[in-house]
């Protein structure tokens, strides 16, 4: 099992709008490395950006790798991950994009900030099972659980202990950061008798709406707030994440062996004419392949 500094998920990295973030990755492990940041907006930074032979070659064990970027325009919540092959279904981590200093948000202060990251658990190693699936030409197997924060639910026979519990308070506001870091399935999620007011998507303000629950592409953040039932001191409410399970299906090919087939392309942005139209030159300490 991979993980960042020994944590699953990931450590909480906490920065404002117009930060520069320099993050050092050293890799201790036998897997090659590179980590992505979800979301960001890489101007003029995309040596920064994490894909494994995309924008770099990876981290190799006993190698780092400092990435350096700046946060231009936008707060909210997103998330890292490994980005090579399926190592990032256990190495992930919230990154939480806070507005300027003095700057407030645009909806009511939360008594709490709650990050909430959706994943799946393998029983077996991630990296034999898609190695696997790319042998045979068949599509991996299917994870054996869904976890939030790390612990899985209560149908599960491991989670008696350890199934993430949330204690609130009656009658406040919590802003909940739904991250959903699972590797292919879209997930719907809520909290019985409570409603949510969706106040953020991807780092990007939207206008707040209410609904009761939420459908969370993988890869996708938002944040909504919460507001806790004032009359009912010492309640449990469950909260819960499922898959799509009947209705109407999304079909299309999401083998990773097709890629190599080249079911796949390039984007190519060429540089501008003006100095800040042009990515800068890549660091001295970029991985080599």
């Amino acid at each position: 099992m991979v993980t960042v500094n020994g944590q699953f998920p990931g450590p909480r990295i906490i920065a404002r709008e117009g930060d520069r973030v320099i993050i050092k990755v050293v890799n201790h492990v036998q897997n090659n490395i590179s980590i992505h940041w979800h979301g960001i907006r890489q101007l003029q930074s995309g040596w920064a950006d994490g894909p494994a032979y995309i924008t770099q070659c990876p981290i190799q064990t006993g190698q780092s790798y400092v990435y350096n970027y700046t946060i231009k325009g936008q707060r909210g919540t997103l998330f890292y991950h490994a980005h090579v092959s399926w190592l990032r279904s256990t190495l992930y981590g919230p990154l939480i994009i806070l507005p300027k200093k003095n700057v407030q948000y645009p909806f009511e202060k939360p008594h709490k900030e709650v990050p909430i990251i959706f994943g799946e658990w393998f029983n077996a190693d991630p990296e034999a099972i898609i190695a696997q699936a790319l042998q045979t030409g068949g599509g991996p197997n299917v994870s054996d659980a869904y976890t939030i924060n790390g612990l899985p639910g209560p149908l599960y026979n491991c989670s008696a202990k350890d199934t993430f519990k949330l204690k609130v308070k009656p009658g406040k506001t919590y802003l909940l950061r739904l991250i959903n870091a699972a590797l292919n399935d879209e997930l719907f999620f809520s909290i019985a008798n409570h409603t949510l007011t969706v106040v953020e998507a991807d780092a990007v303000y939207v206008k707040p709406f209410i609904t009761n629950t939420i459908l969370i592409a993988p890869g996708q953040t938002t944040n909504v707030l919460l507001k806790t039932k004032p009359h009912f001191p010492n309640a449990t409410f469950l909260m819960l994440a499922r898959p799509y399970a009947t209705g109407v299906w999304f079909m299309h090919c999401h083998l990773e062996i097709h890629t190599s087939w080249g079911l796949k392309m390039a984007w190519i942005v060429l540089d501008g004419k003006l100095p800040n139209q042009k990515v800068l030159p890549p660091p001295a300490d970029l991985p080599k392949c």
